[in-house]
């Protein structure tokens, strides 16, 4: 008897916990639908190019892609390549207005998400494409437009003489009401507040290096614990509306390492963003929250919530941390994000054939 009464008791525990997660949890309303599809890729047509690379000098394969460009471009008959190294200082801001000066006609990147977008925020409304060769860790804006971060001979020759197509950029203003601190920063991926970017704060650089983007699940699992924070969230100017939040994320693509659609039906360049809202209070929400991302099943969590928004600020009493496509953005108090439709040109394979 008394263990039956345990079992009860447990199983309580277990039902209370969970429906904790879902309590005090308020969804915004819907503002805004998907203006367009996607962009088709169009051929290049022009008779020679001069190339510019910028390259992050140490990562694995900076000097192979170095030398296949070299080898593909004096081949094609073109001046020769130009080439620019990012520093520990900067990713690639200065390369790229240097490449721009250069009167560069392509301008391809080699590195991680950080280099390529710093370069994409340079690039932006130039109508000078930018090409790009994985060769970081995450590599998420490649992923999204089909290139192929393993095959580097295929994504040098889609960075030469491939289609090209229009993508969005994300805009991010930042303003620090307690240090005056104020910045903006474009995007090319994911930018977000609270514990993605505590969790980009807290990822061990060792660790990634040696086991790539899963160093960042190490660092989850330490800050799954947390706290909610509340924020207030204004979608597209409509009134403003009070969550208690684990992290908002501000989505231009949706696939994420390991082949996971975090955002589904996500578009790259539909003219708004995919906001995120995550809001789980304890571990049941979490594992429902991670049941849904990774199997896709359509069953609504309240601890989770996707919203599409050509504008959106988000303001909260104490700083909160955010990040930028995976990089440190600096903490915040007020936080103001637009799409910038189609404000980026890229090389892509050709439709049905990815790198």
């Amino acid at each position: 008897m008394q263990t039956e009464l345990l079992a009860v008791i447990i199983v309580a525990i277990i039902v209370l916990a969970a429906a904790a997660s879902w309590v005090g949890v308020r969804k915004l309303a819907q503002k805004h639908t998907r203006s367009a599809v996607a962009d088709s890729p169009h051929k290049i047509n022009i008779a020679k190019q001069q190339v510019a690379f910028i390259y992050n000098p140490t990562k694995n394969g900076a000097e192979a892609a170095k030398s296949l460009i070299s080898r593909s471009v004096s081949k094609a008959g073109w001046p020769a390549p130009l080439f620019f190294e990012t520093t520990a200082e900067d990713p690639g801001f200065a390369m790229a207005e240097a490449a721009l000066g250069a009167k560069a006609d392509v301008v391809i990147v080699g590195g991680g998400d950080g280099t390529v977008r710093a370069v994409g925020q340079t690039l932006r409304h130039t109508e000078i494409p930018l090409g790009i060769v994985p060769l970081g860790t995450g590599n998420l804006l490649a992923r999204n437009l089909s290139l192929d971060a393993t095959d580097m001979a295929a994504c040098v020759q889609i960075a030469l003489f491939g289609h090209q197509r229009h993508i969005d950029a994300g805009l991010m203003e930042i303003e620090n009401a307690v240090t005056g601190a104020e910045s903006k920063h474009s995007f090319m991926v994911i930018a977000g507040l609270g514990m993605d970017a505590d969790v980009m704060n807290d990822t061990n650089s060792k660790l990634k290096e040696h086991v790539g983007w899963l160093a960042y699940s190490e660092a989850g699992l330490r800050h799954m614990a947390g706290r909610r924070k509340k924020v207030s969230i204004t979608l597209d100017n409509e009134p403003a509306q009070q969550r208690k939040v684990r992290s908002v994320l501000f989505a231009n693509c949706g696939l994420l390492p390991g082949g996971i659609d975090f955002v589904p039906g996500a578009l790259i360049d539909d003219g708004v963003l995919d906001v995120v809202v995550i809001s789980p209070r304890s571990a049941f929400g979490w594992l429902a929250m991670a049941g849904k991302v990774v199997f896709q099943h359509k069953n609504h969590l309240p601890v989770i919530d996707f919203y599409r928004s050509q504008n959106l600020t988000i303001r909260t009493v104490m700083p909160v941390e955010t990040q930028i496509d995976g990089d440190p953005s600096g903490p915040a108090t007020s936080v103001r994000v637009s799409v910038e439709h189609k404000a980026v040109l890229v090389r892509v394979a050709a439709p049905n054939d990815p790198a």
